[in-house]
């Protein structure tokens, strides 16, 4: 059910209670004010009658006389006045024809739920010569009920119209909202389907301008990512591509120039003047630096001691590793012991972080210190924690002119790949901070 068909249907319900009971409410007081109307009419008819009768002069039919004057008055329109005399002579004033009169006649189930029938009332009045007679007078309040007919009519007329109204308003703004409500799913789609050019436009109305202005930051923002992810996507082939030519040299210049130098002194030895002991001791130094040159290429592809000896003892590894290649840069390395015995796949990525800020320390800080420290804390649910910080006292930066280079996305991306999370805190002379932590 569509959001416009249930506020629709909202406002014609909310509308029928409110007829039904304003209905309700309005010929319950139409019915009260025809009571008081006609009330008020026959005792005022009653009272006229009765001065009337007090001071009219005897003489032939005065009563009857003075009645039918009395008749002719606008205001006794809807009364028929009767006059029973001592011997029960019923004379008939009046006889009053309100529906003649009247021009718009209410319906009869109208006239039925406001006139009950028993407008009718006799009264003893006595003349002058001390006769008394009985006053009968009824009354037909269908003039009062027309006027509360024609009331009723402009009341749910009126009403009809501000119901029509409402829902004319309430179309146009839906009309609106739809139509941008369109405009950001459109957005959405585009952004599935990897199209984040695609910008929704915002309206008139606030709040759908602010929710497309955010769908169009969200499309910009994965539009940035796409572009850091193809970009380190490339930088990644490259390096791999890098590594493959480093490798292929590094056997081709080394392992081959070492084995092809073994080779030749194995068939030297197989004279008989060779130099046996002379030629052993070039085939052993030969053998020496080629076990160096695998030691090193083996340490460039994966660090051995990190599956032998663990993340600390590789930690302490590296870090004497650029203490020696950097005297005037003193680190320091906080670690507890149970880092040792996490995973494999958390530890590589830890020792590839560390070692990438530490390249970033000696290129870029100036640092004259930098702090390596991993904690691993438990939370209340009992889940741990691995905290990682390294911290130098270099030049830093304003956080805004961080440089996005390839080794920060490589950080970010490998932290984010362990479902953790990734920080970066800097000011101009104050140093860096790295922060990352990870679910263990």
């Amino acid at each position: 059910m569509s959001l416009r068909y249930q506020i629709n249907l909202r406002i014609l319900f909310s509308s029928l209670c409110i007829l039904i009971l304003g209905g309700s409410i309005a010929l319950w007081q139409a019915r009260t004010a025809v009571d008081k109307e006609v009330e008020s009419s026959i005792n005022l008819a009653v009272k006229l009658i009765a001065f009337g009768f007090s001071k009219v002069e005897q003489n032939t039919q005065p009563e009857k006389d003075w009645l039918s004057q009395f008749n002719t008055l606008k205001e006794t329109r809807h009364l028929n006045i009767q006059l029973k005399q001592p011997s029960g002579n019923i004379l008939n004033l009046t006889h009053s024809n309100v529906s003649e009169q009247l021009d718009n006649i209410p319906p009869q189930w109208f006239i039925n739920l406001l006139d009950d029938g028993q407008y009718q009332v006799e009264h003893q009045i006595s003349a002058i010569n001390g006769i008394t007679h009985t006053l009968i007078i009824q009354a037909n309040p269908l003039d009062e009920i027309t006027e509360v007919w024609e009331e009723s009519l402009g009341f749910f007329g009126s009403f009809f119209f501000l119901t029509l109204f409402t829902f004319l308003t309430v179309n146009l703004v839906f009309n609106k909202a739809i139509k941008a409500t369109n405009d950001i799913v459109d957005a959405l789609q585009a952004i599935e389907n990897g199209n984040y050019q695609h910008m929704a436009a915002g309206g008139s109305i606030t709040e759908y301008d602010i929710i497309a202005k955010a769908v169009n930051h969200l499309a910009h923002e994965l539009d940035l990512i796409q572009e850091e992810n193809r970009a380190l996507t490339q930088h990644s082939l490259e390096i791999q591509e890098d590594e493959r030519q480093h490798l292929s040299q590094e056997l081709h210049d080394e392992l081959g120039q070492s084995i092809t130098a073994i080779k030749v002194m194995a068939v030297t030895a197989s004279h008989q003047k060779a130099d046996i002991n002379l030629t052993t001791e070039g085939i052993v130094d030969i053998c020496d630096h080629v076990m160096k040159v695998v030691r090193s290429m083996m340490h460039q592809l994966h660090p051995l001691v990190l599956t032998e000896l663990g993340l600390k003892a590789t930690m302490e590894d590296l870090l004497n590793h650029w203490t020696a290649r950097n005297p005037e840069l003193s680190l320091t390395i906080d670690c507890p012991d149970e880092v040792d015995h996490l995973e494999h796949k958390i530890t590589i990525q830890v020792f590839r972080i560390v070692q990438e800020c530490l390249t970033n320390i000696v290129r870029h800080a100036q640092a004259k210190h930098a702090l390596i420290k991993l904690t691993i804390k438990h939370d209340a649910n009992l889940q741990k924690t691995l905290f990682l910080e390294v911290n130098d006292d270099g030049k830093g930066c304003a956080h805004g002119k961080i440089k996005s280079g390839f080794g920060l996305l490589g950080m970010r991306e490998r932290v984010k790949s362990l479902g953790g999370q990734f920080t970066i805190q800097t000011s101009p002379e104050q140093g860096m901070k790295i922060l990352a932590s990870i679910p263990l």
